[in-house]
C-alpha cells in the first residue's frame, strides 16, 4: 500500500470508463457524465525497483 494517507485516499478512487472522470469507490452513477454502471477501481501502478 501507499506509504502515506493522501496517497491511499488517491489509489482507492473509482475512475469511469465512459469519461475518465474520478469518482468514489462507492459511486453507482458518474459524477461527471451521469452514467451507470460505468465506474471500475482506479489501477494502482507499481514503482520500478
Amino acid at each position: 500500500m501507499a506509504s502515506f494517507p493522501e496517497a491511499e485516499v488517491r489509489i482507492f478512487k473509482g475512475v469511469c470508463m465512459r469519461c475518465n472522470a474520478r469518482n468514489p469507490l462507492k459511486a453507482t452513477l458518474c459524477r461527471k457524465c451521469g452514467k451507470t454502471n460505468t465506474i471500475r477501481r482506479k489501477n494502482k501502478k507499481r514503482a520500478a525497483a
